[in-house]
């Protein structure tokens, strides 16, 4: 994505990128292209991968006269509103990947943990223990370490703009696992993701034609490989991080993910020659740490006697 906004020299050989500005019209645009895509695969998929799809799906809008037919209503409201989470949170990181550093713009958006846990002890009464609320402060620190300076590649409005789009968008993806975790104890994640990805294919259409695009010639060729490619990596992604929640809960899938900002700073090192400082290599580091104690935390207080 950050290849699709900004000119790169991609593996040291080939000069691409820059097909796009970074702003929020032609991240909706990107997104639309990319849902396209993965929604038909992943609906021609999901028989496969889960048989009994086609039977959930009717089980949701199936009416009876038990008590069945308000629970099926709560999981399809809450599958729907992951997928409208879904839309904002991926509209604004495109924005922010746009804008400032890719492994920078990530860091910021993993510090959702912070607000995972704000929303758990507002909604489900788990009140932070004191570890966690130092753990919390360390994984804001590494953030605030990761933010760049304002230099001539890169304009004080342009770091701005990107912070807020990076935590921003953490905070509602916050929202979204919250409300995942809560539809995933009586929905299959394979059903579940498709309804996101097809609720974030039709809020982008509905933008765009609300607000279409300029009358520039775009180059629609690079513009459709990149989404390719993006849709496979997303729809892969997504679905083995909803299986993982299911078997081994959120908490442990936490734990793993929270290896995500230094690897995306790594790819983006190894593939686009994207350098760090030293300072903001260190906050990449303790966010992830920081990370992993947080969710590591919670599985040893859930494990003990």
């Amino acid at each position: 994505m950050r290849v699709l906004f900004s000119e790169h020299l991609v593996l040291g050989l080939f000069l691409l990128g820059g097909y796009v500005k970074p702003d929020l019209q032609n991240s909706l645009l990107l997104m639309f292209m990319r849902m396209l895509l993965v929604v038909p695969l992943m609906a021609s998929l999901a028989f496969k991968l889960y048989p009994s799809a086609g039977k959930e799906f009717r089980d949701l809008f199936r009416r009876d006269a038990s008590g069945a037919l308000r629970e099926r209503t709560d999981v399809l409201l809450q599958a729907l509103g992951c997928g409208v989470l879904m839309f904002v949170y991926i509209a604004l990181l495109y924005v922010a990947i746009g804008l400032i550093p890719t492994g920078i713009a990530m860091t910021l958006f993993f510090t959702y943990p912070v607000f995972t846990a704000l929303l758990a002890w507002k909604f489900f009464g788990e009140r932070p223990t004191l570890f966690r609320w130092l753990v919390m402060v360390i994984i804001l620190g590494g953030g605030v370490l990761t933010i760049p300076q304002s230099s001539a590649a890169y304009s004080s409005d342009t770091i701005t703009t990107g912070i807020f789009a990076s935590i921003g968008s953490g905070v509602v993806y916050a929202f979204y696992k919250v409300l995942a975790q809560k539809c995933l104890e009586k929905f299959h994640p394979v059903p579940f993701t498709w309804i996101s990805f097809t609720c974030t294919l039709l809020f982008s259409a509905v933008s765009l034609l609300f607000w279409p695009l300029p009358s520039t010639q775009l180059d629609w060729t690079p513009l459709w490989i990149g989404s390719i490619f993006s849709g496979l990596v997303s729809f892969i992604g997504h679905t083995f991080n909803n299986v993982g929640i299911r078997m081994i809960g959120a908490t442990k899938a936490s734990i793993i993910g929270a290896s995500s900002p230094a690897l995306t700073a790594l790819v983006a090192w190894v593939t686009i020659s994207e350098t760090l400082n030293l300072i903001q290599s260190l906050g990449i580091g303790i966010v992830t740490l920081g990370i992993a104690l947080l969710s590591g935390e919670s599985f040893v207080r859930r494990r003990s006697p």
